[in-house]
């Protein structure tokens, strides 16, 4: 229950929010953060500041955090989360609606690029759903018209809330009603398609003389295709920054020295680059190995042009992935007596999202009858001329593209469920409990849809003749359906043929979260120095995550061309923890004005060997010489131990195509003398040195997969700013922050693949004991020095592994102000100009993949993060209000930033941009977005909003082979052009 001297603290601390926040959608927490809800929505008497346990008066914390309002994504016409946070300087996009390919189906957050699975998602101050076996949270699972606000501190805050708060912590605050609320969003691009629609209802109501809240909502949302072939940009596949202009015609090319000289391209937007587009499957077949395309008329064959026999495989891709989501919940509290109030938080969500690519594309080396049917007299005696033993067939290169068969489709259909309950009260006038138990299931089910299978297809253009029919040859397949299958020509095969060698797969995800948390915080004593009482807050929490991949029969087999092969993946730990905070207000308005300190800490004991216990902790503190100036510091340790993935993901034993730089297979050149020596120290006999016997096969067999033996990563954060309230300038608030942020031990698969870890281990590392080394040392067959199980050696065990290493670096500036205008066009007297700029600029950020080794990379000037970096990225708003009349408009900047190709040929590895000559000529432009709202309080129960987002329809430059994915960036930068959007809220 709340006393008189806490309504008087509440009612307090809202006004002053209320009145800093005026106006001001996306702001700097230290100055303007607003008290974070309870599990119901309501705040306590006292604030409890997301990056804290400890409820207390002020609004400040040593730690930079940002709170985006509710009103943000109203004015920017956000039907789900990730349209506004994406915009965040602090955040590199994750998976998006418009990641097709690669994507998932799922939204997720990057907090200052350091990976997903290190940034951690909490609702209502609680840890929130997974999805996969990578324990990631999907944003498209939170109700976006529910939201309060939302508040994002960066940087480690595992000491306050446990594993994977590396990157740092966005917290979504649900609002408690009182009343009835419907909304209804529309939007649709300039160009008139990919329309998106949503409906929204929310029902609360305080009971029983308001001991009681409960708060239900739904939410359905649909969202239309946006094709790759809508968008000049992405209507044709490009390579190296230019669009391939003549590939139209859908051939591939034959052959798998793919001739023709390469004719360079004309600057565009500033980039040069090579004509070499598309791809070399298509759907008329190729014989690879001869650089030959059949006549699409069947029979015959001629040579294969470059670049005009290209397919381009475009089209066929979505550019903005298709939805449709059902959210259903609730939330609720109930006052049982004095001292114990009973909440509960209830989510179900069902979210299907379809992605779509060109048809399965398939190179294979096939068995060919020489005299079949499907060829004419010419192209029969250029096979017949390759049968060295005479026997009727040869073994040759075949291309082809299943456009037969249709499109690939993968519908991502997800349904999850979460349920919550606590109880939470006051102990006595100063100390609070608070205990809650919660668990939530993700099933996510992948059904596949244009799949090939390998075996299928192979035995199907294994053809014989027997009494004048041709027949497929194996006896096995003919008796399971299979039909001879022409594809040596356009759309000649049997239907029937085209049946038996296509496949459906599907694939299931289950996740399960299970946490139980409790805690006691208050306060102290006082210090007798006229600051608050000394804060603390002590608890312990339990956390169990089980995860579980189940690929169905084909998939598991690997016998699927057009996707990868999956292989099963299941494991399960636990993790007990106790944590306490303390906060220290040391002075107030003394010689100094203010004076506090805090710190954090947090034992984590795992079920996992390698990870064991665990310390976590932080320390920070805040000095306000004058009231106009606040200085602030904060260290923290954090952690996150490794995931389902990390450690149990779908260990197998495969083929890769590897080079062993001991054998013969490299080239003449590195063969030297420190070569042979390193060579003959790891188990190569001396005589066989750069021989054949070294590596007898192409593919060396090699175990792949999860690691049960890996460690936690650990990482050290560091934050120094300024928060500036000049008394001489009310309203204005300015915060800068300088962040360091070092993550060691970051987990990933041992250098790249085995071929990557043979080149770094013998011609980067060039010395046995370094790490990298390891997966290959006593491996060898002692005779032959040969390595894999199959060539007499022991398999290499290329695991995931805490090899690498993240550093990032630089300095946000926030500022907001808000200006009383002083007159009203619409009589009423109330006209109000308000400002908010959030801006990072980013001073360094590496990804060192193998820390064990000096080859590392830059990816500020590079795109080995998956998006390019820029130096400066800002988001500002600028809003005028009179009466119920609101004009606001949005100017997002995403700077210049380089993408360079240096790669070293035998690793695909990065490393250190020494001089600027060494770029490539891909550079991104700086762009500039302007987005317009209106919005209009049409009485008290009725508001309507209309805007236009990319007023000026600027549109991604082309990064062609450099690009992520529809030859651009679309987590970075904006592929629909003009996007219109209109909504209506009304309020009972």
């Amino acid at each position: 229950m709340i006393n008189g001297i806490t309504r008087a603290r509440l009612m307090a601390t809202t006004v002053i929010a209320g009145a800093i926040m005026a106006g001001a959608p996306l702001q700097a927490q230290s100055v303007t953060t607003a008290p974070e809800a309870s599990a119901d929505g309501e705040t306590g008497g006292d604030i409890v500041v997301t990056g804290s346990r400890i409820a207390r008066r002020d609004l400040t914390s040593s730690s930079p955090l940002t709170t985006v309002s509710s009103e943000e994504f109203q004015l920017s016409g956000a039907v789900n989360v990730e349209q506004v946070l994406n915009t965040l300087p602090q955040v590199l996009p994750g998976t998006t609606s418009f990641s097709n390919n690669p994507g998932s189906g799922a939204v997720t957050l990057n907090l200052r690029n350091l990976g997903t699975t290190r940034t951690l998602v909490l609702v209502n101050g609680r840890r929130w759903m997974f999805y996969d076996t990578s324990q990631i949270v999907d944003l498209n699972t939170i109700p976006q018209f529910m939201l309060e606000g939302v508040d994002v501190v960066t940087g480690g805050q595992s000491a306050v809330y446990g594993s994977d708060a590396i990157g740092g912590v966005a917290n979504f605050r649900l609002k408690k009603l009182n009343g009835i609320q419907m909304g209804a969003n529309y939007t649709v691009t300039g160009s008139g398609d990919g329309p998106r629609y949503s409906f929204d209802l929310g029902i609360g109501s305080d009971f029983a003389d308001n001991r009681g809240n409960v708060t239900l909502y739904a939410n359905y949302t649909r969202r239309s295709p946006v094709f790759a072939s809508e968008r000049g940009f992405s209507r044709f596949a490009a390579q190296d920054g230019c669009i391939v202009s003549g590939s139209t015609n859908g051939l591939t090319g034959l052959g798998t020295n793919l001739g023709g000289a390469l004719a360079t391209c004309a600057s565009r937007g500033g980039q040069v680059g090579l004509i070499r587009g598309g791809s070399a499957t298509g759907p008329i077949a190729t014989l690879q190995n001869l650089n030959l395309i059949f006549n699409p008329t069947g029979g015959g064959t001629r040579t294969f042009q470059d670049p005009g026999d290209l397919y381009n495989f475009a089209p066929d891709n979505y550019l903005q992935l298709p939805q449709e989501r059902y959210l259903i919940g609730g939330y609720g509290s109930y006052e049982i007596t004095d001292g114990i109030e009973a909440y509960t938080e209830l989510s179900f969500i069902n979210n299907s999202v379809p992605q779509e690519l060109a048809p399965t594309p398939t190179g294979v080396t096939a068995v060919l009858q020489v005299n079949s049917p499907f060829f004419n007299a010419a192209t029969q005696s250029t096979l017949r001329a390759l049968d060295t033993d005479a026997d009727g067939y040869v073994s040759t290169g075949v291309g082809f593209r299943f456009n037969q068969s249709g499109p690939r489709n993968a519908d991502q259909n997800r349904t999850a469920f979460r349920v919550l309950g606590g109880l939470r009260g006051n102990l006595t006038e100063k100390l609070r409990y608070d205990a809650f138990y919660s668990y939530s299931r993700t099933r996510n089910t992948i059904f596949q849809q244009g799949n090939i299978s390998t075996s299928r297809y192979l035995a199907a253009l294994n053809t014989e003749t027997v009494g004048g029919v041709l027949r497929c040859r194996d006896t096995a397949a003919r008796t399971a359906g299979c039909l001879p299958l022409n594809v040596f020509g356009q759309g000649l095969a049997d239907p029937a043929a085209i049946r038996y060698v296509t496949i459906n797969s599907t694939n299931i995800y289950l996740s399960d979260l299970k946490n139980a948390v409790a805690s006691v915080s208050g306060e102290l004593f006082n210090l007798g120095l006229g600051a608050d009482d000394i804060g603390f807050a002590l608890g312990g929490e339990y956390r169990g995550m089980s995860s579980r991949y189940i690929p169905d029969t084909f998939l598991a087999s690997g016998d699927v061309l057009g996707f990868n092969a999956g292989q099963p993946t299941r494991g399960s730990y636990n993790a007990k923890e106790i944590f306490g905070e303390i906060s220290i207000p040391v002075l107030k308005d003394s010689f100094i004005h203010s004076l506090s300190f805090n710190g954090a800490g947090r034992y984590s004991d795992y079920s996992l060997g390698n990870v064991g216990g665990v310390w976590t902790y932080a320390a920070g503190g805040e000095f306000a010489p004058i009231p106009d100036i606040t200085f602030r510091g904060n260290y923290q340790r954090s952690v996150r131990a490794p995931n389902v993935e990390d450690l149990f993901g779908g260990n197998s034993t495969g083929f890769p195509g590897a080079t062993d730089p001991c054998s013969d297979r490299g080239t003449a050149a590195s063969r030297t003398a420190a070569l042979r020596a390193l060579c003959v120290a790891s188990g190569v006999p001396a005589a066989l040195v750069f021989t054949r016997q070294v590596q007898p096969n192409a593919q060396i067999q090699a175990n792949f997969g999860g690691n049960p033996n890996l460690e936690e990563e650990t990482s050290d954060t560091y934050t120094v700013g300024a928060v500036i309230r000049p008394r001489f300038v009310p309203r204005l608030n300015i915060t800068v922050d300088y962040f360091n942020i070092t993550v060691d031990n970051t987990i990933s698969t041992f250098g790249g693949g085995l071929s990557s870890t043979l080149s770094l281990c013998y011609t980067v590392a060039q010395n046995l004991s370094n790490s990298i080394c390891g997966p290959i040392l006593g491996t060898r067959n002692a005779a032959t020095g040969a390595i894999g199980l199959t060539s007499g050696g022991t398999n290499p065990n290329i695991l995931s592994a805490n090899i690498g290493k993240l550093e990032t670096s630089g300095i946000d500036v926030a500022v907001d102000y808000n200006l009383p205008l002083g007159f009203s066009l619409l009589g009423d007297g109330s006209a109000r100009f308000s400002m908010s700029f959030q801006g990072t600029y980013l001073d360094k950020f590496r990804s060192t993949p193998v820390a064990a080794i000096p080859e590392r990379v830059n990816v500020l000037e590079g795109r080995a993060s998956g998006n390019p970096l820029p130096r400066w990225k800002h988001t500002a708003r600028y809003t005028l209000s009179d009466g119920p009349a609101t004009v606001s408009l949005r100017w997002r900047y995403h700077g210049s930033a380089y993408n360079p190709s240096i790669y070293n040929t035998f690793v695909g590895l990065t490393r250190v941009v020494q001089n600027p000559a060494e770029f490539s000529t891909v550079k991104y432009k700086a762009v500039n977005y302007f987005d317009l709202t209106f919005s209009f309080e049409a009485s008290d129960n009725l508001s309507l909003t209309g805007g236009i987002n990319n007023i000026l329809r600027k549109l991604p430059q082309v990064a062609g082979s450099y690009s992520e994915q529809n030859n651009t960036y679309p987590g970075s930068y904006d592929v629909l052009g003009r996007d219109f959007f209109i909504s209506a809220k009304m309020k009972f």
